[in-house]
């Protein structure tokens, strides 16, 4: 690998568009490899000290996860759930399966605690001794499928598993202070957790665990000695679905800077490998090896949904392009991955684009883990406006992250037809129809674009030369927006380039965003406004998880 003059970041203008953020593919870089990798490098140790289950899957477990430092354990409670009062929305009050990740290793006062509050979710009360608060559906039909296999001491059919991909789906993972649970500041020196969403992350995968293990007990409580150990190659393809509705999407709004730092990141690694002159004939190989266990995932990847329908049809094209490419292509010399990346860029979807982006970042963890380090976000929350900031800077500021907007009409109703508002009854963002409904006087703060250019027209009657303080003083109703502007000045990727009010919105892209990162494929969208995907599908269980396992496991390991 030799490197030659640096390739600039790409154009946040380009970027961050809310197409191309809805199009966005997990990486080396995601939330979820990153604590696979750090588990595996620092020999993390599992153990299931408590599994009291009993014949009706009622009951409770404990999975604990034991680092250098610390421990960390999930609680799992198991219920028994009537088919009716199944639901993946976040209004329901009941589910298959409840948990907290508990900070450290509890005692049975502890879980007597946990077993009063956490099945009843929102409704119940946590502690700091807590990091985050969840629960699960079963996917009934795949559950019924798998226990009734194995308890006739068969295996589970692998179409089904590839089709749906999870055996229980998360409706909400909740941390950082939500409901009593420890706040983020409280662990966010620990170096174990403090990459975005690691807590979360953890807590997820134990649960893929304890998923595993329930759906075991069940079908052995129903077969008895004939059943059948579930295949570990067959296990390993089963995730955890997750339901993400738009109570996600406002988070990339309201964290400029942090989510500045996951796209900067991601950013920065693309261009370091774009600057690569040479490749080396096995870093060619592994990325041709990668693309087409890449090829075999996507195939198992469906949608229902108009949106996602297309999408998949422009990606297999583009699949199809990209081994046509590849056939002819020297991936050696001349800068292999910039040629690549201008050539996607002529050619492919965004969806193309955006995989290969993900894709040539694979043979390259050496160079590029180690800015991992720079995605959370210690300080962006505390800035403090600067009042000695020219009304001329600042405004050169705004029209740099929204001269696009500046020449909308917002006052016409396609430009401004969605408001964001929060639910009084589960406290959760909501997106209404502004003309529809009575909502205005509710909005939420979550129209970056149409704020500036509201600051903007009000700051063109000001001398360039003014203290942005004294225009404050006449008008705090912009504080927000001036606060954005002068956190541009280090985030340039922290602000979307898109109208999250328009009449064609599509909240899905900035759950895609943020999912994405997280780690998440397979996203399948039930509707413009929200979104199922599958999580830690592929990844090693916790006896498994080893230096050779913790890192591609996303990729499916191809036939002979």
């Amino acid at each position: 690998m030799d490197q030659s003059p640096h390739i600039a970041r790409r154009d946040p203008a380009t970027v961050m568009r809310l197409s191309r953020l809805g199009s966005l593919h997990q990486c080396r870089l995601s939330f979820m490899r990153q604590l696979t990798r750090r588990m595996a490098a620092e020999n993390w140790t599992f153990t299931r000290p408590v599994f009291q289950i009993d014949e009706k899957g009622v009951g409770h477990a404990v999975y604990t996860a034991q680092g250098p430092k610390r421990a960390y354990s999930l609680v799992a409670f198991a219920h028994d759930l009537p088919p009716e009062q199944r639901s993946d929305r976040v209004i329901a009050e009941a589910w298959d399966a409840t948990f907290a990740l508990f900070d450290g290793i509890p005692d049975p006062e502890d879980i007597e605690r946990l077993s009063q509050n956490v099945p009843l979710q929102e409704a119940g009360r946590v502690s700091e001794s807590e990091l985050s608060l969840s629960r699960a559906n079963r996917s009934v039909r795949l559950w019924a499928h798998v226990v009734d296999r194995l308890a006739t001491g068969q295996q589970p059919d692998l179409e089904q598993i590839y089709k749906v991909g999870y055996l229980m789906r998360t409706t909400a993972v909740y941390g950082s202070g939500k409901f009593g649970a420890a706040d983020r500041e409280r662990i966010a020196d620990r170096d174990e957790v403090s990459a975005p969403f690691q807590a979360e992350m953890l807590s997820v995968y134990l649960t893929r665990t304890f998923v595993r293990d329930l759906v075991q007990h069940m079908a052995r409580t129903k077969g008895g000695d004939q059943t059948a150990e579930l295949n570990p190659e067959i296990a390993r393809w089963l995730g955890i679905g997750n339901s993400t509705g738009l109570g996600m999407a406002p988070f990339i709004v309201n964290h400029p800077i942090l989510f500045n730092n996951w796209i900067m990141v991601r950013e920065e690694a693309i261009s370091r490998v774009r600057s690569i002159e040479t490749a080396t004939e096995a870093e060619a190989a592994n990325f041709r090896n990668i693309f087409a266990s890449s090829k075999l995932s996507i195939s198992w990847w469906k949608s229902e949904h108009p949106i996602q329908i297309e999408k998949l049809a422009a990606l297999n094209a583009d699949l199809c392009a990209i081994s046509d490419y590849l056939d002819k292509t020297d991936l050696t010399g001349n800068q292999p991955w910039d040629r690549l990346i201008l050539w996607s860029q002529a050619t492919l979807s965004e969806e193309g684009q955006e995989l290969l982006a993900s894709l040539i970042l694979e043979p390259y963890g050496e160079l590029v883990d180690g800015l991992t380090s720079c995605m959370a976000d210690s300080n962006g929350a505390a800035h403090v406006i600067d009042g000695t900031m020219t009304v001329g800077a600042v405004r050169d500021l705004i029209r740099a992250s929204f001269g696009w907007a500046m020449d909308l009409d917002w006052n016409t109703p396609e430009h401004c037809a969605r408001a964001w508002y929060v639910s009084e009854e589960k406290l959760e963002p909501r997106l209404g129809e502004r003309f529809d409904e009575p909502i205005a006087d509710y909005e939420q703060p979550l129209a970056p674009a149409r704020d500036a250019a509201l600051a903007e027209s009000a700051l063109s009657e000001w001398a360039d030369g003014a203290p942005i303080a004294e225009f404050l003083l006449e008008h705090p109703e912009h504080r927000h927006t001036i606060r954005r502007a002068q956190m541009s000045r280090v985030a340039p990727y922290g602000e979307i380039r898109d109208n999250t009010i328009s009449a064609d919105v599509l909240p899905i892209d900035m759950l895609r965003a943020k999912l994405s990162f997280f780690g998440a494929t397979h996203f399948d969208p039930r509707s413009d406004r929200w979104v199922r995907i599958c999580m830690y599908a592929g990844a090693p269980y916790p006896e498994e998880l080893s230096s050779k396992t913790a890192d591609l496991w996303v990729y499916p390991e191809l036939g002979p």
